[in-house]
């Protein structure tokens, strides 16, 4: 099997060095620019299979950057790597379409795994044969993370299009929070909650005009997703 390739920007040149040797002695092929408008050319020329961005860096920061990768990229994971641990800049980061954020100092390890669980999901999307659901007047392709109809595209990122899949899985349903979070994330810790929040936010808004449809927040329960004939 060909080795995975990263996008790493980091202007930190220590902090850098000891990431990007730890991801290759991992098997990793780790392309690593040192500020966002760099990161942004080198995305431009070639093919990655995921990104890790700081957010505080010369040129173009990470959120700029993230931005910018999602115009043209729906699908490819992106984490954030960051010393920002304020709530808003978490919470920015996942409305900007990042797929996960971790707080400097962050352990190798864990980076390590959360790279392995999104490149399998990937992978599993890339094999998988298409399927589509009907969300109102929308439908959903949960393989390239859209959701479209005869007028418009929307572009999910992986975590948001594996929510929604989760709620047409079990539509009309209650999930508990903790079965969500385990289900997208694989542990029920308080601050993936808050993203979480944010991610069924983000769904409200992308359907509401479907009248047919809401997402009932059941307080101290969890979440239900009520399709009405």
């Amino acid at each position: 099997m060909s080795q995975f390739k990263i996008l790493y920007a980091e202007d930190d040149e220590t902090l850098a060095f000891l990431t990007k040797d730890n991801l290759e002695q991992n098997g990793y092929e780790v392309h690593h620019c040192s500020d966002g408008a760099l990161c942004i050319e080198k995305f431009q020329k070639e093919n990655f299979d995921i990104c890790i961005f700081d957010i505080m860096m010369p040129k173009m920061d990470g959120f700029e950057l993230a931005e910018a990768i999602r115009k043209v990229n729906s699908d490819i994971p992106i984490i954030f790597l960051s010393a920002k641990t304020l709530k808003e800049d978490r919470i920015k980061g996942l409305r900007l379409g990042a797929d996960d954020y971790l707080v400097k100092p962050f352990s190798i390890e864990e980076l390590v795994l959360k790279i392995e669980v999104f490149l399998k999901r990937s992978q599993k999307n890339k094999v998988q044969g298409q399927e589509f659901y009907k969300v109102g007047n929308y439908q959903f392709d949960p393989t390239n993370f859209l959701v479209f109809n005869s007028n418009e595209k929307v572009n999910l990122t992986q975590r948001e299009s594996e929510l929604l899949k989760l709620f047409l899985d079990n539509k009309n349903k209650v999930l508990k929070r903790e079965e969500i979070l385990k289900a997208l994330w694989g542990n029920d810790d308080y601050f993936l909650g808050r993203s979480l929040d944010v991610f069924i936010s983000r769904l409200r808004k992308i359907l509401v005009n479907e009248k047919n449809i809401t997402i009932e927040n059941l307080h101290g329960i969890g979440f239900k997703f009520s399709v009405s004939e």
